[in-house]
């Protein structure tokens, strides 16, 4: 085998070995992000229930379907119990920046858009991730 050949063979699979990484550091920051989406619909969904505004329970019910469909989301990338054990733990992170009151107003800011994208356009935010890790 020549030099030439053994250096672009070589090449090559550096290339190839840093595309894979990369790709999988974008479907990991994906993941972390629609398992962050779970626990924020999660959140909401628990908050709206405890209201006990009629008029607000259809808004719960389609919070807690997206959170159902966060989960289902990042099963696609981690196991079903990592996935479960995840989101509590996003859940306490969560819980604890609001600092003990019932305001949703910072999740909302934090959570409220981005995780319509994540969760129901996942293909635009998994290119986002693909470009930011490159």
């Amino acid at each position: 085998m020549s030099i030439k050949l053994k250096w672009l063979l070589t090449a090559s699979l550096v290339c190839l070995s840093q595309a894979v990484y990369a790709q999988d550091q974008a479907e990991k920051a994906f993941a972390d992000e629609v398992v962050q989406c779970a626990a924020y619909y999660q959140i909401a969904s628990e908050a709206i229930g405890a209201m006990n505004a009629p008029q607000m329970q259809a808004v719960g019910e389609r919070l807690k379907i997206s959170a159902t469909d966060a989960a289902t989301l990042a099963e696609k990338y981690r196991s079903a119990e990592q996935v479960a054990k995840d989101i509590i733990a996003e859940k306490q992170q969560q819980i604890a920046k609001l600092g003990g009151s019932s305001n949703l107003g910072g999740l909302m800011g934090q959570y409220k858009e981005l995780c319509k994208t994540v969760v129901y356009e996942p293909q635009k935010r998994l290119d986002y991730w693909s470009m930011v890790t490159m």
